[in-house]
């Protein structure tokens, strides 16, 4: 029998997706330790790697990917339907960065060794999944949990509903492969679910030149939408970014309830929805433009009867209803659930991290963050103090909670001077640089400002009322 391996290493990162990445980097650049990273897929990047080839970002390149490395070109997109509006890097650029970032970035320190295709299996014990070889890692310092999240994809999960033989199910991966196919041109595509991946089928569909009136799609609930005019970096920007933030606070302060609040939040232009007659029951998050929602609007033919149970020779099987749909569709598997949603647990635990979402929706600052706190701050319950989970949202009743956790993280942030220079100077963090390029003859820039630090405090008690009615009594 052969005897494992055996390594030492200060830090072990389980995943090498976006958020272990920029974790990685961080303590790269803040601290002498050694680190080694494993992870599942071949190559670094998470679910990018599995993730369909017509997929972007949400929102612009210069928030994401890892501290030390920017993302893109920096410019705008002079067509299409992001136009005038900071590019959007594609799935194959965004898995191509990490590459680069863990090669030219992480592995030429010196300082980190990388396992891919390899399964860790807890306790030290580290698997490949090509050989069987077992390694022992010996941890000095800490196990990093970088799969919080659980992030799963169409092409990586499986549905929740049963499919009879023959019928004709894809994922988003296998769309632009249809004429390689050998199969007939589909008479109709049905796209099943309502989240962001749903949404870029609609729009890749009929940008591909299907006709709207082929596509049936399957909402089971309606999403309210992030404008992404809101997330724009750039001084030209600021009165769509930090004006918009300046709008939500208010909104914050004053709506009597999280269904008045969204509304609130649609009529200053920070939140836009598909069909503008039905009010969304969630909200993830997602992010586009509005060009892409006047795109999916073409969309009309939406069966809403919840959650598809089955898929039959003849067409679909609710709870409590079934839909016919023609023997000739393409269906379309758009359910996968993006994000795991569970409850959070402390960043920092003894020898563990688990790195959670610190500040919504920005997934590496905050692992990010969560490093340089882990190298500079000693007291356990100051380092958890700085590093508060924000709820992932999923109800409209949710979301008061979440903007919640974004303010009192802010404000401790505040209290650390040290912390607040990093954040100063992190390029993931560029909305506070276009704030801080202010002057003061800018004067409608300054009464924004203005309104931000007025309206804080009782934006942060009116969305404590909120969530405390959602839960039934005070929020935390």
């Amino acid at each position: 029998m052969t005897r494992p391996m055996e390594i030492e290493t200060d830090y072990l990162v389980v995943g090498s997706g976006a958020v272990g990445l920029a974790f990685a980097d961080t303590l790269l650049t803040e601290s002498d330790a050694r680190i080694t990273i494993v992870d599942r897929h071949g190559k670094p990047g998470g679910h990018w790697n599995d993730a369909y080839s017509f997929v972007t970002l949400h929102q612009p390149s210069a928030f994401y990917g890892v501290n030390s490395l920017p993302l893109g070109s920096g410019l705008k997109d002079t067509h299409g339907l992001n136009a005038g509006l900071y590019e959007l890097a594609s799935g194959a650029e965004v898995c191509g960065y990490f590459d680069t970032v863990m090669r030219q970035r992480l592995l030429a320190s010196g300082r980190v060794d990388y396992y891919p295709m390899t399964d860790y299996r807890g306790e030290g014990r580290m698997v490949s999944l090509l050989s069987g070889a077992e390694t022992r890692v010996q941890v000095r310092r800490k196990t990093v949990d970088a799969t919080w999240f659980g992030t799963s994809v169409p092409s990586t999960h499986t549905p929740a509903f049963t499919v009879a033989e023959g019928v004709r199910l894809a994922t988003p991966n296998a769309l632009p492969h249809l004429a390689q196919s050998g199969g007939p041109v589909p008479d109709r595509y049905v796209i099943l679910g309502a989240g962001k991946t749903a949404m870029d089928v609609g729009v890749w569909l009929i940008g591909a030149g299907v006709p709207a009136d082929r596509i049936t799609w399957v909402r089971p609930r309606e999403s309210w939408l992030l404008n992404r005019l809101c997330t724009q970096p750039g001084e030209e920007f600021f009165h769509d970014s930090i004006g918009a933030q300046a709008r939500a606070y208010e909104a914050f302060a004053t709506a009597p309830t999280a269904d008045a609040l969204f509304e609130q939040l649609e009529a200053a232009g920070n939140m836009l929805r598909i069909d503008p007659t039905i009010r969304p029951q969630m909200f993830h998050y997602a992010t586009v433009s509005a060009g892409e929602v006047e795109v999916l609007r073409r969309i009309t033919d939406v069966i809403r009867h919840g959650r598809v149970q089955a898929i039959e020779a003849g067409g679909l099987r609710f709870d409590s209803v079934f839909v016919p749909v023609g023997e000739g569709a393409l269906y379309i598997d758009c359910t996968a659930s993006a994000v795991t949603r569970r409850p959070s647990a402390p960043v920092f635990d003894g020898d563990r991290i688990t790195l959670q979402m610190i500040r919504m929706p920005a997934p590496t600052f905050s692992a990010a963050l969560a490093a340089w706190v882990e190298v500079h701050i000693e007291d356990e319950a100051r380092r958890n103090e700085l590093c508060t989970p924000c709820p992932l949202p999923d109800t409209l009743a949710d979301y008061p909670q979440t903007e919640l956790a974004n303010l009192r993280n802010q404000l401790v942030w505040s209290s650390e001077p040290d912390l607040r220079r990093w954040i100063r100077d992190s390029r993931l963090d560029g909305f506070g640089k276009v704030a801080r390029a202010v002057t003061p003859d800018q004067t409608d820039r300054m009464a924004v400002l203005t309104t931000l630090r007025d309206r804080a405090w009782p934006a942060a008690a009116n969305l404590q009322r909120l969530a405390g009615l959602a839960t039934g009594g005070a929020a935390t």
